[in-house]
């Protein structure tokens, strides 16, 4: 029996209809589940945010207190006390902490995450002083002297945060379904994947002595030179700026003590917006050299500056860029290699220069010089200096291997990889 024409017309457009109806339907759900995993995205990452980063701002803090409590306690008797000069200790908490932390962010997202690190960690710092100001006073009490007090009552603080720690801190992504309450095991698999599309290294390759091939990469020595560069600039500030306040603009014991915090609550601002800027553009190199200005001005005015009220805006200035580019040059150092192996290598031969800056730091600030410390005030210009001379050669050194890779060279020995400056 033949079909009616006005149906056979009206069919053929309803076919046609359903089939376009039907695609734009998968367009919508594919649409729809790239919505939904990037939203599982989201909430993995303020996850891992909150447990990781926290935890990781506290236990740099606890490695950073004694060093407030030394930089406070030499404004006190502690040198006549104990007859000796200040000194200085670096741990492997740095370098374990930025290793995991890199591996479970992307490199679009390392410089903030770095950034939320040194902001828990400066502002436990600059509480910390404010503190030692509170337990200067308890001086003579129980036959102990005020910096005796700091020692043992921020001591126990840290004994007993570090028991807690123990349960908090996390696996690395592979093994993240292990930690105490912690990733399911889809979000497990979700992290994992995120960081092989990024770069391919999720997990370790087992060590041979092939590894130690990473010792002979330049970008090394280039990154150890900025640490050892950094560290010189933080430790003579952070260690010695009671010291510079007392001596070197007439404050009392007391207000030295309490004028050494805010500089540290200040630094918080900079270091976040700096790192978001970092990480929404993808700028490195641009985000330490100004960063390494803002030092050298700040420098400028402590050393230079007739006014004391424009020499202590100074240690501002000093303080947030140094915080900031700490930040800026971990998510430099991490963006930029590839490997889980290369990756520790990188990061122990990094913390052995941060160290040495440290300890040559504590040598440039010369009680003799106050109250303009002018060896200090030069060493900590030139070293940002060389910074700035760093930074521009990896940039043209990473410039024309991207020019390499575009054309088919493969960097790091990971495929579409190129570096970020």
């Amino acid at each position: 029996m033949a079909v009616p024409e006005t149906y056979e017309e009206k069919t053929g457009p309803n076919n046609n209809d359903r089939e376009g109806a039907g695609r734009a339907l998968n367009v919508i759900l594919e649409e729809r589940t790239v919505e939904e995993l990037r939203a599982s995205e989201r909430r993995l990452v303020r996850k891992i945010d909150l447990r990781l980063c926290t935890i990781a701002g506290i236990l740099c803090s606890l490695n950073l207190l004694d060093s407030g409590i030394i930089s406070s306690a030499s404004v006190t008797t502690i040198f006549q006390d104990l007859d000796l000069g200040v000194g200085n200790r670096y741990s492997a908490i740095f370098p374990g902490l930025s290793y995991l932390i890199s591996t479970f962010y992307t490199r679009k997202e390392q410089q903030l995450r770095f950034a939320f690190l040194q902001s828990g960690e400066v502002t436990v710092v600059g509480l910390g002083n404010i503190l030692n100001y509170g337990l200067n006073h308890l001086d003579g009490k129980g036959g102990l002297a005020g910096w005796r007090w700091m020692f043992l009552v921020q001591g126990l603080i840290a004994i007993v945060i570090g028991f807690i720690t123990y349960l908090w801190i996390v696996e690395f992504p592979e093994n993240s379904h292990n930690s105490f309450r912690f990733l399911t095991a889809e979000e497990q698999d979700l992290a994992k994947s995120r960081i092989d599309d990024d770069r391919g290294d999720v997990k370790a390759e087992p060590f041979s002595l092939k590894s130690l091939i990473h010792f002979a990469d330049p970008k090394l020595y280039g990154f150890c030179a900025m640490f050892f560069c950094l560290n010189l600039v933080s430790t003579s500030l952070s260690y010695f700026l009671p010291i510079i306040l007392q001596s070197g603009m007439g404050f009392s014991t007391d207000r030295s003590i309490l004028l050494s915090a805010p500089p540290y609550f200040y630094a918080v601002i900079p270091v976040i917006i700096s790192s978001i800027v970092g990480d929404y553009y993808q700028l490195r190199g641009l985000v330490i050299t100004f960063n390494s200005i803002c030092t050298v001005v700040g420098f400028g005015m402590l050393g230079f500056a007739s006014q004391d009220t424009v020499r202590y805006i100074g240690t501002y200035l000093a303080t947030g860029a140094y915080v900031s580019n700490w930040a800026a040059m971990n998510a430099y150092q991490a963006s930029n290699i590839t490997g889980q192996w290369k990756r520790a290598i990188f990061a122990a031969g990094v913390t052995a220069c941060n160290g040495l800056g440290g300890i040559a730091g504590a040598f440039i600030v010369r009680q003799k010089e106050a109250p303009k410390y002018i060896t200090a005030i030069w060493v900590s210009i030139g070293s940002h200096l060389i910074i700035i001379l760093i930074v521009a050669l990896f940039s043209l050194y990473f410039m024309f291997a991207n020019g390499r890779e575009r054309r088919g060279a493969l960097l790091e020995k990971t495929i579409d990889f190129r570096y970020t400056y």
